[in-house]
């Protein structure tokens, strides 16, 4: 859905909870979601980040957001109950969360990884989006039609060398959604990824330190895809590992 045209107020009475809404992707899904009518909830370790793209959405006139504070890292199971107990009092329901946060780590040979640096990957990457996910079901299912979207990789599909605990990371999201897909089957509920690409962020960057940026896609050159999962012209797709770009 590269080429999907969200139509005016696509997203008009949804609330869309997105997890790393302070920089890169998570930003600018962010900003749009609210864009087309949705009431975002930005949920980001650096609260300052979160401010300004409050900021940048009030100033547009859009949806009132919200913000969570949260690193990922740290984050227990109560704080993901009293997040989900937050929401069901404020707005009522959940009709989309982008589970968008992940860490990079250091890349290099798997016969030389870092423990610690494993673990916490694995806890940010899959851990948390897992949990998080958990916990928002019953707020979701409280919705007429909810979308769960989980951020994927090229490198989650086919390993690659040097990539260690990030891709093993991508193969688990992917298989993360598949499983909760088929669980959730003909439910109010579907659940799907999305491949970015190689994207203009600053995650692009540290992985990428000598490559030319210019020649990458933009967050906002994506957003056709992640506007299509998160409004009604989706219904149906439950399962599916989609593309933002094409290589």
């Amino acid at each position: 859905m590269q080429t999907y045209q969200a139509p005016e107020n696509a997203l008009a009475n949804k609330t869309i909870l997105v997890t790393g809404a302070g920089d890169g992707i998570g930003r600018v899904a962010a900003i749009n979601y609210a864009k087309y009518g949705a009431t975002v909830i930005l949920l980001g370790k650096t609260t300052s980040k979160l401010e300004a793209v409050y900021d940048e959405i009030v100033n547009a006139g859009y949806p009132q957001p919200a913000i969570v504070p949260l690193d990922l890292r740290g984050a227990t199971k109560q704080h993901f109950r009293d997040l989900a107990a937050t929401i069901e009092q404020q707005f009522g329901k959940l009709d989309g969360l982008l589970n968008n946060a992940s860490i990079l780590g250091s890349l290099g040979p798997m016969e030389h990884f870092c423990v610690s640096t494993f673990e916490n990957i694995m806890k940010v990457n899959v851990t948390a989006q897992a949990v998080i996910t958990k916990s928002l079901f019953p707020v979701m299912r409280k919705a007429p039609h909810a979308s769960i979207v989980f951020t994927s990789s090229g490198v989650g599909r086919k390993g690659r060398e040097f990539w260690g605990a990030y891709a093993i990371s991508k193969f688990a999201t992917e298989g993360m959604m598949q499983t909760w897909a088929e669980e959730v089957g003909k439910t109010n509920i579907r659940i799907n990824c999305i491949n970015p690409g190689a994207t203009r962020t600053s995650m692009r960057a540290s992985a990428f330190p000598g490559e030319d940026k210019d020649k990458l896609k933009t967050p906002e050159e994506l957003m056709p895809t992640y506007l299509y999962l998160m409004s009604d012209d989706s219904i149906g797709v439950n399962g599916q590992s989609l593309d933002a770009q094409t290589y």
